[in-house]
């Protein structure tokens, strides 16, 4: 098993593969071409050749970043705001009509919290000195989620939510809920 189906499945895996390395340079670079991009219809293209998926009419304010880009997939008529980061160690999956506020991070990457579990001793050459695992995050159609919003991996948003700004949701949010706080809690259904 490689690297990267050890981080898609949710197991411990090295950050520091090559092909995960070269995967992250790839990003770096599509995205910088994005930001700098004079504003057109065009400049969507460039997240077309790097993202998963991208349905018709998702609109993507720069600056935009992603750990790696394969692994998100925006459904139609999907709005993200300026400066928001998508840690796609593990899949992103965004449905149709959904708002992005500006700052919103996506947070599919975990650490173990005990310093002796996260922090290897003797890391291999070129392996990472860190315990790293992943978990995917789904957000549902005709979602709202407010300015600076942090979402943890292993979250599912259902469709119709509206998570307010700043909030830190670090569980999952049924269908039909306003939710915000930190940690963000259902507020009314």
């Amino acid at each position: 098993m490689t690297e990267r189906e050890k981080m898609l499945a949710g197991q411990t895996y090295s950050t520091r593969d090559a092909e995960l390395i070269a995967m992250y340079w790839k990003a770096r670079e599509a995205l910088h071409a994005f930001t700098q991009a004079m504003p057109s219809p065009d400049r969507m293209e460039i997240l077309r050749g790097l993202l998963g998926e991208v349905g018709d009419g998702v609109w993507i304010e720069p600056p935009f970043f992603c750990e790696y880009g394969p692994h998100i997939r925006i459904g139609e008529r999907t709005y993200i705001n300026i400066n928001c980061f998508f840690q796609d160690n593990a899949e992103i999956e965004i449905g149709s009509d959904t708002l992005i506020g500006p700052g919103v991070q996506v947070c599919c990457a975990s650490h173990p919290v005990n310093a002796d579990e996260r922090v290897v001793a003797s890391p291999p050459p070129n392996g990472a000195p860190y315990v790293t695992t992943s978990a995917p995050v789904k957000i549902g159609n005709r979602v709202w989620i407010g300015g600076n919003v942090t979402i943890l991996g292993g979250v599912s948003i259902g469709d119709d939510c509206v998570i307010g700004a700043g909030s830190v949701v670090t569980k999952s949010i049924p269908a039909g809920s306003v939710a915000y706080g930190v940690p963000c809690r259902v507020q009314e259904r």
